[in-house]
Parts: structure tokens; sequence; C-alpha cells
């Protein structure tokens, strides 16, 4: 006999809580490091535009999907298809893919936050005042050998995780979250603004934001570009594994799920666009090619020389890194809580048995991904410099974002899943924006087009003998 939660299913307290947890789940290192590069890379102001674009013709449609499902079943992610698929079918089969996909992208999510933390207390504490810009480029090398202090730092975002959670909805992940949320915008404006003084500020952001022709024919054409802002608007969401899922069964039916979809693209897409008047004043300032500076390097090795070199380089820096800590933090936290969630549909087990077991899990099971830098660096899953960490990404990125969120569209518009009727009654109900009835060819069939071939490309694309799975090590 299945069996049933312990205690009826918790409430967030507010709208704006809602939304500053999904957009914390949405919001992650990629937008610090990804999107400005990936602008810089792409032609400027016509990588910007596109982006926008696709953001609102797949990102928000299918996040939108999420929050009605989960809304409706009032479930997580591995039980919410049994309320909801036609008897007989096997839709909820994707559930635990979904499941597993959550707990993957946590092994080595956890130890990149853990990278943010730990660069975070060296700056801080002065451990890059009088270093030699060798001697800075030199100490994530360093961190990434010594398997200890991974694993320290890892524990800590582990356990609070842990602790977050444990406590109830309200009071533990939507307290939590709404002030490290607010605290990052605070945070991020203050360093924008601060971007505005530098000397290389004018140059740094018509780079970064002015639209230009050369910089397109520069990068292979317009075809490039297109399909780099279509995968980066469609990965920064998060989508396809049931992370808004979950917190769309956590609330009430006073809104109509568009506005709010569209309202947490807003805030991702606000902290990506700021992330970039951060880092390229400063780029520009300090003689460093913004085509050059992407992945790791920029935010290890790059942006530690350069507040070293600055007026208030320690300050500034920390808060930068804090800044990242918190951003990668809000998305640990909330898929922590999906995964415990899913834990408690599955087994029964109260909140704190959950959370024990899943704290102990991942503590184990990010493991693999520390030791890939160093004791089991010779695993080379795509040769060259590959690592743990890279397959871990590959799986989650490139396979289970992508197939999710093509399962979650055919689901929600097609007769042998929930069906268009059942979809729309459940997302338009309440106030504000709704979806509208001209609406459905396009999802019930545009939709999933775009989204297989952006799954085609993104494997296409992919370099299976270099590795290259760095550049999207940050993409949740």
């Amino acid at each position: 006999m299945e069996k049933k939660s312990v205690t009826a299913r918790e409430k967030l307290g507010s709208r704006l809580g809602f939304i500053l947890l999904s957009a914390g789940c949405a919001i992650g290192i990629g937008n610090v490091w990804k999107f400005p590069y990936m602008a810089g890379q792409n032609g400027g102001g016509f990588f910007v535009l596109f982006y926008f674009l696709f953001l609102v013709l797949l990102g928000v449609p299918v996040m939108t999907m999420e929050f009605a499902m989960g809304r409706a079943a009032q479930k997580s992610p591995t039980k919410l298809y049994q309320a909801l698929e036609p008897k007989g079918s096997v839709w909820h089969i994707h559930g635990y893919f979904a499941f597993g996909a959550n707990i993957l992208l946590m092994m080595f999510y956890t130890n990149v936050s853990g990278w943010m933390l730990q660069y975070f207390y060296k700056t801080a504490t002065g451990g890059f005042i009088g270093a030699s810009s060798e001697a800075v480029s030199a100490s994530f090398a360093g961190m990434l050998a010594d398997p200890w202090g991974q694993i320290l730092f890892m524990a800590i975002v582990v356990v609070g995780g842990t602790v977050v959670c444990s406590f109830s909805l309200q009071k533990g992940l939507e307290s939590v979250t709404k002030y490290m949320m607010l605290a990052l915008f605070f945070i991020m404006v203050g360093l924008a603004i601060y971007g505005f003084t530098l000397e290389g500020a004018g140059e740094g952001l018509s780079f970064y934001l002015i639209p230009s022709w050369d910089r397109v024919e520069a990068v292979g054409g317009i075809g490039n570009v297109i399909v780099g802002a279509m995968n980066q608007s469609f990965f920064t969401l998060s989508l396809g594994i049931g992370c808004m899922a979950i917190f769309g069964s956590y609330i009430d039916k006073e809104r109509a799920l568009l506005g709010e979809a569209v309202n947490v693209a807003v805030l991702d897409t606000f902290v990506a666009v700021c992330s970039g008047l951060i880092i390229f004043p400063a780029c520009f300032t300090f003689g460093v090619d913004p085509s050059e500076a992407y992945g790791p390097g920029l935010i290890f090795e790059i942006l530690p020389n350069i507040f070293a070199s600055m007026p208030a380089g320690q300050l500034i820096g920390s808060l930068f890194f804090i800044f990242l800590s918190f951003a990668a933090l809000s998305t640990i936290f909330a898929v922590f809580e999906n995964i415990i969630a899913c834990m408690r549909d599955l087994f029964g087990f109260s909140k704190m048995k959950a959370c024990m077991i899943c704290g102990a899990g991942m503590l184990v099971l990010s493991l693999p991904c520390i030791f890939g830098f160093n004791i089991w660096s010779g695993f080379t899953p795509f040769g060259g410099t590959s690592s743990i960490m890279d397959l871990e990404d590959f799986i989650v990125s490139n396979l289970m974002l992508p197939i999710g969120s093509l399962v979650f569209v055919l689901f929600c518009t097609t007769r042998y899943g929930w069906g268009w009727k059942s979809f729309i009654k459940e997302a338009n109900e309440g106030k504000g924006l709704k979806i509208a009835t001209w609406m459905r060819p396009y999802l019930t069939y545009v939709l999933p087009v775009l989204i297989g071939v952006f799954f085609l490309i993104g494997i296409l694309q992919f370099d299976f003998g270099m590795g290259s799975a760095w550049n999207a090590m940050f993409s949740a």
C-alpha cells in the first residue's frame, strides 16, 4: 500500500516568498558569469535582444506548466503525475528521473557553492593581499588539488541546507531565502553602481550592451548568436526537473500562473544583466579582454587579481564572493527542498527524518565530484581535462533539463497526458496575466519542436573529446 505523508502539506506564507523562492532556484552562478560572457562572445546587444525573446518564447511557458502541475497535484515531482495522468499511462516514470536529476545536480552544485564560500573566506581574511598575479591565479588549482578543504566547505553547504529545510516551510526556507535574496539584490546593485564609477565603465558597457554587427560577423554570423541566446535562456531557469513544480504545490489559487512565471523570469534576468554591469567595467578598467574571460578562470583567477589591484579591493571582492555565495545557496536550498519533498512523498518520512537522510546522503554523494579533481583525476569521461563534474553536469544540463521540459510540455498540451483544458483551467485560475486561447497552437505544436531542436543542437555542439563542459558547469 502506498505510504501517505505524515502531515498536511505546508504552504508558503506570502506571494513574495513564492516569487523569491522560485527566483532563488532559477538564479545561480550561470547568471553571474555565463550571461555576460555569452553576451560578449555573441555580439553584445544582439545577443541580449535574442535572449529576452527566447526567455519569453521558451522559458516562461515551460515554467508556467511546471507551476500549474505542482499546484494542481499538490505533490512533489515523484507523485504529481499519478494525481494528474490518465489511468494506465506511464507519464509518472519521468517523476523518478526528475528526482534523480535533482540529486545529481546537488552532487556537483554543493561543491561549486563550497568554492564560493572558500573564496569569500580567502578574500575577506586578506588571503590575496600582497600576492602576485601568478599566486592568485594558482590558488584555484591549489584549491582543487586539496580534497579536505573542498570537503569542509561542501559540508558547510550541505549542513546549512539541512538545517534551513528542517524547519517549517515558512520559518525555514521561505524566511531565510527572503532575507538572502534581498541581500543579494542589495549587494548586486551596490556593486553595479560602483562599476559605473570605474575608469573603463563607458567602454565596458558599450561592449556589453550596444549591438554591433561586426561582432556578430566575428563570431560566425547571426545563427551562432541565436543558438547561444536560446541556450542561455533555456538553461538559466533550471526547467525540466520539477524544481518549479514543487513551489507550485506550496501556493494557493489567488494568482494566475503565467504572471508569476513572468515575475520570476524578470528577477532572474535582472540578476544576469546586473552581473554584466559589475564585470565588464572592471575588465575594461584593468585591461582584461572580456572575450577571453570566461568560466572558472573569470571567477577564480581574473576577478581576484582585479580586486587585488583596485582601491578597497578586499571589501569589493568580499562583497562579490558573498554575492556569488548567496546566488549559489539560493539554488542549493530550493533543490534540497525538492529532494526532501520527493523523499517524503515516496516513503512517508517525517520532515526531520527526510532532512537527516538527505543531508547524510548528499555528504557522501558529493565526494566523487571533489575526488575527480585530485585522487580520481585520472578518470576523464570525455577525454582531455574533463572530470566527474563534467559528466554529472552533462547528464543534467544537456539531457535531463531539455528532455524533462519536453515531457512537461507534451503532458500539458496533448490529450494523452493532462490535456490542454485541464492545464488552462489550473494555470488561469486567479488574478493576473493569463494564457490566451490564441497561444494554444504555439504551445502545442511549435514549442515542443523548438525544445527538440535545442536538445539536438546542444548534443551536437558538446565537445565530447575535450571536456568543454567546464564552460557549462554553472548553467543551473
